[in-house]
């Protein structure tokens, strides 16, 4: 088959290049769709249910709330995790479906299933709704708003939130690509009437009242229309507030005929509403933040650019002396990568050039293989668009054009020889095209079918790296398709292209001169003889020899340690900030602007810091008000002078950070941490969850592992979960009294939520802007316990009665908040692992708790975060490798048709494996997922120059050469320069990855350094061991004959 494909190939020169002409085109018109990341988004699929009940403390949220939404929603199909966080104000319910199911599916299930569970809470309590489709790669786009210099006490922080709700915010919306748009700090400019408590009670009104005036007192109606003559006349009553004065001036009752107004018993004023978050900048106070949410499965690169030319536009549309300006726009980290990836894909595409020219000793047979690698490219590029596959560090970063070329390296080389050799059949006269293409068409069939079955062993090496699931697979199978994509192209290229451009490009001169590839290989050949000759003579101690080390190696490999997946350098950092419960948000606001004036004063590294306290107004991060997430943008690393590396400036950063009482902090990077949260709802690598039905010996329980582990070398501080002690006023009635006055708990519960944190009564219109009317206390009163004493509650007679009479008021500690996981209790002790791998650690740890805790009955631990990932990808690797094996043992049977010699080319993968894991020992890194994929990889083409050896021996062998020993010296002699060819093309192509200090190189270096390792090894063992193990099993074959 393969024949008929190359004969007619190189009849119809014209179609191949037509269809090549194609080709091109395709290619390059997939590579301008094909959407751009910097790594593949790993997040999950999920939907989250965030309800917000503005009245509920930690615990009536649990049980009114997240429990029965998480009981309607436990039977919905293909749910893998259910997980909930219950805190003051806010349910957040995360659901974990399959990989496979269609996000919109999902969410339509979820809302089928909330319409039921919408009966069970409390009415007018709670919103409930579902946050946006998008992932942990969704941050596209931060930016803060503004005054500029001179303009500051033109706009307050009420004034620029506004502009970001009203302006920005609905402008951003509906861009193409955009899932939401959160804004973040600032205060939400509201109409409040703020209720004097004397006055109210002079006149013996209560706060229920002003509640009802307000509403009766503020809306419009149309009155259908009238006739008139030919005119048609539409009624509107007008009765909507526009002002301030025009609420002063609603009536709230009328006493001895004489109307009391809103103005008699309150203040109207602007207010704000309650603040769960702020954010602040480089240490000069607070900002306006927004944030635009990419909707998952977009194109980033096209969304981020409708983004910033809606923001262009926006721009224009501000106020004077308003700005927009980007904090953390993810362009400049994507930008860096694709630089890496580009120019890792150049310098490997060059030194095989090189190579292949050098060693080919032919320029133009060179420039034919080289051609190769741009239209693999474009084919793969084609394929990456037709199956969905984004352009990223993982997908790209791992293509060594060493592999793509190897084909066409084995065809060309194959026919320069057939030339070279057959210049007495053509007395050195130049070939006609008729002869060449006759010479092209034999020799390219006669190596075609070991080229072939090399290039499918490679393509399906990758194969078993498709059953990886979970985040490897989202990590790595990208990789896996695009390599497959590329190989196949080489594939069909070397059977359609290769003999079709070698016919018409190759030199068709049948003299050939000795040149320097010539030279070249004879001095390696002369240096390779009494290697080889005298291996022979040794080969049983030889191959003793190599059991041995790979015993060694095997022993090494052991020691490695593991990691799951080297974390990418960013670029920027983001830092953990927690204090202590109950902190207050100016107290939070004071303390971050005085860690973000302790880094910009001291590292001159950093570009700007905007730290983001508490929640947000769609909180996907349900953080409390004492915990605030602060990022760091940093310039280039070139310009960094307090130190050289990522952790040795976040060790510096974290010292200078602890100078602050009271406020913790830990540095990591703004999407691994994002990632880390949205995938196992844990920021750190590590947590131990304990499982339980107590809030208080959960937190006992929780606490002791956090002493025990604490001793553990490479554990961080590790962090507890703040479940309890929460500071919380109470007031708790006494039913009797109530019960003696006539007054339900109804009531007195409506009076205090509307007194502290407002009731909505409806809403004041400015043009299209809307904002909230909403009546509660004067603000100097709010902040004072003995105001709760001495509010007033109505009497059914129509008198008042003060609080105090009714209810005891304390001041206690309260739950702070509660998670769930799959329905159950749960806390979590997390910690970060430095200066040690993941696995070592936990193991240690496992051993402590196993001798020292003990938990209750009916409780029990299990561990989460990211060392939950490394096991359960290196179980699926458990699987994939082996099979990769397998694959291999297969192809290589169904390629030389004999066990024995099948085994013989096998014994490249242990030789190979040897140079992986030394490599991996040198440069001191951990075992790690990319580490595993490079070794797959690695076994792929370390039998291919196997197969060369054996089928050359097999060819001599027909040809009736009986001496094992003269066949295996003569047949290694013959194939030196393809062997070292193919090594040198596949190891040096992944040398610039190997060596690459640039952003993403870390997730490529482990991948590169086990190929280069392993070939190297792979080679020098092919060219030495393979013809002794040859020699030993064959010779008793012989001496029967």
């Amino acid at each position: 088959m393969f024949q008929k494909i190359i004969q007619l190939s190189i009849k119809n020169k014209v179609t191949i290049g037509m269809l090549t002409l194609v080709l091109i085109i395709w290619g390059t018109w997939s590579l301008s769709q094909l959407p751009f990341d910097s790594t593949p988004d790993i997040t999950n699929n999920q939907v989250q249910v965030i309800t917000q009940a503005p009245s509920l403390g930690a615990q009536e949220v649990e049980q009114f709330i997240t429990t029965p939404v998480e009981m309607a929603l436990a039977n919905i199909p293909r749910v893998e995790e259910r997980r909930s966080i219950s805190s003051s104000g806010l349910s957040v319910i995360t659901l974990v479906f399959d990989d496979d199911a269609d996000v919109y599916w999902a969410r339509q299930q979820v809302s089928q299933q909330l319409k039921e569970a919408e009966e069970v809470i409390p009415q007018g309590k709670a919103t409930i709704g579902m946050a946006p489709v998008t992932t942990g790669l969704g941050e596209i786009f931060h930016y803060t708003i503004r005054a500029k210099k001179g303009y500051e006490d033109k706009y307050s922080l009420s004034d620029l939130r506004t502009i970001q709700d009203w302006i920005v915010r609905k402008q951003l919306s509906g861009t193409p690509g955009v899932a939401e748009v959160s804004g973040w700090g600032g205060y939400v400019k509201q109409y409040e009437v703020a209720v004097d408590a004397d006055r109210l009670n002079a006149v013996g009104l209560t706060v229920t009242e002003v509640y009802d005036a307000l509403e009766a007192g503020n809306e419009n109606t149309g009155g259908s229309y009238i006739e008139k003559n030919s005119n048609q006349y539409f009624i509107r009553g007008l009765g909507l507030v526009s002002t301030l004065e025009d609420i002063e001036r609603i009536p709230v009752k009328t006493v001895n005929g004489t109307p009391i107004l809103i103005r008699d018993i309150a203040k109207v004023q602007y207010g704000y509403a309650t603040r769960y978050g702020a954010v602040t900048r480089n240490g000069e106070g607070e900002v306006v933040a927004g944030i635009s949410l990419m909707l998952k499965g977009e194109n980033f690169q096209q969304v981020i650019k409708n983004v910033k030319e809606r923001i262009a536009q926006i721009q224009k549309s501000l106020p004077e002396g308003v700005v927009i300006e980007p904090f953390i726009d993810r362009t400049q980290l994507v930008d860096r990568v694709t630089g890496t990836i580009t120019r890792n894909l150049i310098e490997g595409g060059l030194i095989v050039v090189f190579i292949l020219v050098l060693f080919l000793g032919n320029y133009r047979a060179g420039l034919v293989v080289a051609s190769v690698i741009p239209l693999a490219m474009l084919f793969a590029f084609g394929m990456m668009r037709l199956f969905g596959v984004s352009g990223n560090l993982m997908s790209l970063g791992a293509i060594d054009f060493g592999l793509i070329v190897d084909g066409a390296v084995i065809i060309v080389e194959a026919v320069c020889h057939h030339i070279g050799i057959s210049r007495d059949k053509y007395h050195g006269l130049r070939l006609t095209q008729e002869q060449m293409d006759k010479e092209i068409y034999h020799s390219a069939s006669k190596i075609r079918k070991s080229a072939a079955f090399g290039e499918i062993i490679i393509m399906t090496v990758y194969l078993p790296l498709l059953t990886l699931a979970g985040i490897e697979g989202k990590m790595f199978r990208p990789m896996a398709l695009t390599i497959f994509f590329a190989i196949l192209g080489a594939f069909i290229l070397s059977l359609t292209y290769v003999p079709m451009a070698s016919a018409l490009f190759l030199s068709k001169e049948s003299v050939h001169k000795t040149n320097l590839s010539d030279r070249l290989i004879n001095k390696l050949q002369s240096w390779y003889k009494p290697i080889i000759t005298k291996s022979l003579q040794h080969s049983k101690v030889l191959i003793a020899s190599m059991v041995l080390l790979f015993g060694i190696s095997l022993f090494a490999f052991t020691r490695l340690g593991g990691e799951f997946i080297p974390n990418l350098e960013e670029g920027d950092f983001a830092a953990e900030i927690s204090m202590a419960q109950g902190t207050s948000l100016s107290q939070m606001v004071k303390t971050c602007t005085q860690a973000e004036k302790i880094l910009k004063s001291k590292f001159p590294e950093v570009k700007q810091v905007v730290t983001r306290i508490g929640s947000s107004e769609i909180p996907t991060d349900p953080m409390p008000i004492e915990r605030a997430d602060m990022l760091i943008a940093l310039y280039p690393k070139a310009e960094w002078t307090s130190a050289k590396t990522k952790d040795e400036l976040m060790e510096k950063m974290e010292e200078a950070l602890g100078e602050i009482p009271g406020m913790e902090a830990e540095l990591t990077q703004p999407i691994q941490m994002r990632n880390n949260e949205l995938i196992t709802g844990i920021k750190q690598d590590v947590a131990i969850k304990i499982y339980g039905n107590d809030l208080d010996a959960l937190q006992a329980s929780a606490k002791r592992v956090a002493s025990l582990i604490k001793r553990v070398d490479g554990v961080s501080d590790p962090f507890v979960e703040k479940v309890q002690g929460l500071p919380q006023i109470q007031v708790k009635y006494n039913r009797d009294q109530l019960a003696k006055y006539g007054i339900p708990i109804r009531t007195a519960n409506k009076v205090l939520e509307t007194a502290f944190a407002g009731s909505r009564s409806g809403y004041v219109f400015e043009g299209d802007k809307r904002f909230d009317l909403v009546v509660r206390m004067d603000k100097d009163l709010r902040n004072d316990i003995k105001a709760i004493e001495s509010l007033y509650l109505p009497l059914p007679d129509g008198g008042t009665i003060p609080f105090q009479q009714v209810a005891q008021i304390t001041l206690t500690d309260a739950p702070a908040q509660v998670t769930h996981e799959d329905g159950q209790r749960r806390i979590f002790v997390g910690f970060n692992v430095r200066g040690r791998d993941i696995q070592t650690t936990v193991d240690e740890i496992q051993k402590i708790l196993d001798k020292e805790l003990k938990l209750p009955a009916g409780y029990y631990y299990t561990y989460g975060g990211q060392f939950q990932n490394l096991q359960e990808a290196t179980n699926r690797l458990m699987l994939a490798v082996p099979l990769a094996l397998l694959v291999i043992l297969g192809l290589l049977y169904a390629t030389l048709k004999n066990i024995r010699e099948t085994l013989f080319v096998f014994s490249a993968i242990p030789l190979s494996a040897i140079g992986g894991v030394w490599a991996l020992c040198l440069r001191g890194m951990p075992f790690s997922i990319s580490a595993g994929v490079g070794f797959i990889a690695l076994f792929g083409v370390a039998v291919l120059n196997g197969i060369v050896l054996i089928g050359q021996f097999n060819t001599f062998e027909k040809e009736g050469v009986t001496d094992v020993k003269k066949r295996v010296i003569d047949g290694c002699m013959l194939r030196l320069r393809p062997v070292i060819m193919t090594a040198l093309v596949a190891s040096l192509g992944f040398m610039p990855m190997a060596l690459s200090t640039g952003d993403g190189a870390e997730v490529q270096r482990p991948l590169a350094t086990v190929v280069i390792g392993g070939l190297v090894t792979a080679t020098i063992l092919t060219l030495v061991v393979l013809p002794s193990i040859y020699k030993t099993f064959t010779k008793k074959k012989e001496t029967n004959v």
